[in-house]
């Protein structure tokens, strides 16, 4: 329950949501399946450290044939973006994410689609990596179900539709 799992609890929605569990163990991660508009999804919770990532995706990626330039959509917190802003792109640095990092080393692109849940403060903060790894407020609380709910429509969208109007829905 810490600002740096906001992208597991979207996947944990997403699972629920399908009545499915994300408990088979593969490659470092668990992972489980669901079904959306007749494709099959790959839900994947990386086991390692967040900054990591990529030592689960990329395998998991080469085992079950997923092209990360068209398959692979990465769910993760920003501090950049006030909390429970989504952001949707198809492509991009890792805007000093360690995990977008990650994944950009071990896939060898940084053409992959990511969302970014924001987490940002609503006042400044001393330590930032300190503020990411903290639980979430009381007010942050209150608001988690609809924004993980949000984000999860938005992973939904991207599946269903595609990245274009995945983002003219959710990059508001």
């Amino acid at each position: 329950m810490t600002r740096h799992n906001i992208g597991f609890l979207v996947v944990d929605a997403l699972a629920e949501r399908a009545g499915r569990p994300i408990k088979l163990a593969e490659c470092e991660a668990l992972t489980g399946r669901m079904e959306v508009a007749g494709e099959v999804v790959l839900l994947v919770k990386p086991q390692t450290y967040m900054n990591a990532a990529g030592q689960a995706v990329a395998p998991l990626c080469a085992k079950y044939g997923v092209n990360p330039q068209e398959d692979l959509l990465a769910v993760v917190d920003d501090i950049a973006l006030p909390f429970g802003r989504l952001r949707l792109r198809g492509k991009g640095s890792s805007g000093g994410h360690n995990g977008l990092k990650s994944l950009a080393a071990k896939l060898h692109t940084e053409r992959y689609a990511r969302l970014r849940v924001g987490i940002r403060p609503e006042h400044p903060v001393q330590d930032l990596a300190a503020f990411v790894l903290s639980r979430f407020s009381t007010a942050e609380q209150t608001q988690l179900p609809q924004v993980t709910a949000r984000a999860a429509d938005a992973v939904t969208a991207w599946v269903q539709y595609g990245l274009e109007p995945a983002m003219a829905q959710f990059n508001v």
